[in-house]
């Protein structure tokens, strides 16, 4: 796949042959919200339960003509409270993914990390973000650009395990996992390239497996197989990443942004880590955008690929 088109399809025949993924909405009175589930609904990929004060989520279905038959609502006025209801949904297997509605990362977050009806695994949460663009050859994915702000060695390795999978999910057999930094080799200023050369040594031993990571690259080397072969670069991710781990939430945003708006991307992004996906669409994000994070949240809680 290299088209979000192609998941969005997935996602319908996925309902037309299983049933819906069920999508847990905390807060749901939040108008792009409620446009973004009403598209959804609209191409057949998912079932909304909606959590938050009831009689707001109507008046605002009303104004924006969305059609709540057959959808679930539950009364819930307190954010808190709602957050907490809209991830016991899926923590007891009522649903499969749990989306933000109005309120707060940070509460959201801790509901999903609450020890007794929360979605822990055990890693970090990181956010993964996925582009379609026509000068590259297949779907990349960019991590982490809104979630770990400095991460270390460990916490980038584990930022790596929560992206394969979704990796994988979207074609890659053996995901290429390209460390970026601002340049090829290891520098002992640069903090970044120590990191690229321990989780190559991760990877060495054992301790990052399912995929093949490398660096330290700059970003063209990992991108560009012209660029790779003009500095010598012969590495497996050289010119043919399928995922750029990126030294720090500066870089990471920075890259998300620009391929947005300069490049007018096509993209979608989720938070992993957790035992299902998670759903944050900002109110930037175009409704191209929303309707494209909700289907890769159905397409990564159905992948069973290891």
């Amino acid at each position: 796949m290299n088209k979000f088109e192609e998941i969005i399809k997935y996602a319908q025949e996925y309902a037309d042959n299983k049933g819906p993924k069920k999508i847990a909405v905390a807060f749901a009175q939040d108008e792009d919200v409620l446009l973004a589930l009403k598209a959804a609904v609209k191409e057949r990929i998912c079932a909304p339960i909606l959590v938050g004060d009831r009689e707001k989520i109507i008046d605002i279905s009303n104004e924006i003509n969305f059609d709540l038959n057959n959808i679930e609502i539950i009364d819930e006025k307190d954010a808190v409270s709602a957050c907490r209801q809209a991830v016991y949904l899926v923590s007891s297997g009522k649903a499969d993914i749990v989306m933000k509605g109005l309120v707060d990362t940070s509460i959201i977050l801790k509901a999903v990390l609450d020890k007794d009806i929360g979605l822990r695994t055990g890693n970090i949460l990181s956010h993964a973000a996925v582009f379609s663009v026509d000068t590259y050859h297949k779907f990349f994915i960019v991590t982490d650009a809104a979630m770990s702000i400095a991460p270390n060695a460990d916490e980038k390795r584990q930022i790596v395990e929560n992206t394969v999978k979704l990796s994988k999910s979207l074609g890659a057999e053996v995901p290429k996992v390209a460390v970026i930094c601002a340049k090829e080799k290891v520098n002992p200023k640069m903090q970044a390239t120590l990191d690229a050369a321990e989780l190559v040594e991760m990877q060495k031993q054992g301790k990052i497996t399912g995929c093949i990571i490398e660096g330290p690259y700059a970003l063209d080397n990992a991108i560009s197989k012209e660029a790779a072969q003009l500095k010598g670069i012969e590495g497996k991710a050289a010119g043919d990443a399928d995922i750029l781990l990126m030294p720090n939430i500066e870089a990471g945003n920075i890259l998300y942004k620009a391929l947005t708006y300069l490049a007018n991307a096509d993209n979608a992004g989720i938070i992993l880590g957790a035992g299902a996906p998670i759903v944050l669409t900002s109110r930037a994000d175009s409704d191209k955008a929303k309707l494209n994070s909700i289907a890769l949240s159905v397409l990564v809680s159905s992948f069973k690929g290891e």
